[in-house]
């Protein structure tokens, strides 16, 4: 029998019951809407996967506001930094199987950060360096604690300019910031540096590796570094406040290179690159729901699992990071430049995911995550 507790906004998931408390009445749709009435969201698709399966998908507003284009549930989004944790992931396949080690230093399998320096005073006049304490760690790159920057001076003026092995070696041509292990820098560089290191020790192209070990297994069809010209015209607009803050204007992202779907300039940004949908999302984070398998494969080992998800960067720092992914209490996943988000709650046994393309928003608007999220959890959450 149908159970109207997964009754969804525009798209209806049937599954075996599961012990769900109470519900709450209202629907996921008539808490959001207010926002796309007055204009604070363009539009967005707000879902909920548990272990099993996808619970709820809710979707309200427009993925083109001028033309009034309702948000389509395929619609595509730039998911940006939420391309980390499965970087990470990746990775850790390659821990898992032996090949690597996360305190290795980096220079054991890129000698051309043999010798970086940090610096160890700067002003206006002059820049002193020093030998730092220890080579950079594989942890501490995936971990934002290594000391590398958030991009480098050549990664310009788009962060897909650059194929990953100059990318990377332009990380260690210039000293470090800080002491590694010391301080908290969100670094694309870090996790750049990570992904080379996977391609020199599994031989293999890092997009061809995330292709052939992820995307493919978990069936993201529809998750990829060159959106086709297909998946191009499905992708939602960006959108941020007009100038009078109490409206949207859409803007291009400066980020990415166009044309998307082009292979010949635009290269695999590990730390950011990745276009995705809501869909596409939720199988990954049901994979990491279930602590690092799905439908009977398993992707990564227990113990990696944990040290993903655990946080890694040092007590006397307050930035809660585990490798890839941030670290949130109750909580762990990762959110985009754009506003899309992914939050995964153990406990509770749900994975909610927020697809959006907004850089910034007016009035309210930056709230509407909250209240879904508040919503998912009082609906589908089920820690007692």
């Amino acid at each position: 029998m149908t159970h109207p507790k997964f009754l969804t906004v525009l798209s209806v998931f049937f599954l075996p019951a599961l012990p769900l408390k109470a519900r709450t009445p209202a629907t996921a749709e008539s808490l959001l809407k207010p926002f796309v009435e007055k204009n604070e969201l363009a539009g967005a698709i707000g879902l909920v996967a548990g272990k099993d399966g996808v619970l709820s998908v809710s979707i309200v507003g427009y993925s083109d506001v001028e033309a009034k284009k309702p948000m389509p549930e395929d619609a595509m989004f730039w998911i940006a930094s939420q391309s980390k944790p499965m970087t990470a992931t990746a990775f850790m396949m390659l821990v898992d199987e032996g090949k690597v080690s996360l305190d290795d230093p980096v220079e054991k399998y890129l000698p051309e950060f043999k010798g970086q320096m940090v610096i160890a005073e700067k002003d206006d006049d002059h820049v002193l360096l020093e030998k730092p304490d220890h080579p950079i760690t594989i942890r501490e790159v995936l971990s934002h604690v290594s000391g590398l920057p958030f991009k480098s001076a050549m990664e310009e003026p788009t962060l897909d300019a650059l194929p990953l092995h100059l990318a990377v070696r332009s990380y260690a041509t210039a000293p470090l910031a800080t002491e590694p292990g010391t301080h908290y820098q969100y670094s694309n560089a870090g996790i750049n540096t990570a992904a080379r290191i996977l391609e020199v020790v599994s031989g293999m192209k890092y997009e061809d590796f995330l292709q052939q070990r992820l995307f493919d297994p978990l069936g993201m069809t529809d998750t990829t570094f060159w959106p086709s010209e297909e998946q191009v015209a499905r992708l939602a607009k960006s959108y941020r406040p007009d100038k009078a803050k109490d409206g949207l204007e859409e803007f291009q992202f400066a980020q990415m290179k166009a044309p998307l779907p082009d292979r010949t300039t635009r290269f695999p940004m590990p730390a950011g690159g990745l276009f995705s949908t809501a869909k596409d999302t939720a199988q990954f984070c049901r994979m990491m729901l279930n602590g690092g398998e799905l439908d009977g494969r398993r992707y990564i080992s227990e113990a990696s699992f944990e040290e993903l998800t655990t946080k890694q960067t040092p007590d006397s720092i307050k930035n809660e990071y585990g490798l890839g992914y941030a670290i949130g209490g109750d909580s762990f996943g990762h959110g985009g430049a754009h506003a899309t988000k992914m939050d995964i709650f153990p406990d509770d046994g749900i994975a909610v995911i927020w697809m959006i393309q907004h850089g910034g928003f007016p009035g309210d608007g930056k709230n509407a995550h909250g209240v879904f999220k508040s919503w998912a959890i009082e609906s589908f959450g089920q820690k007692e």
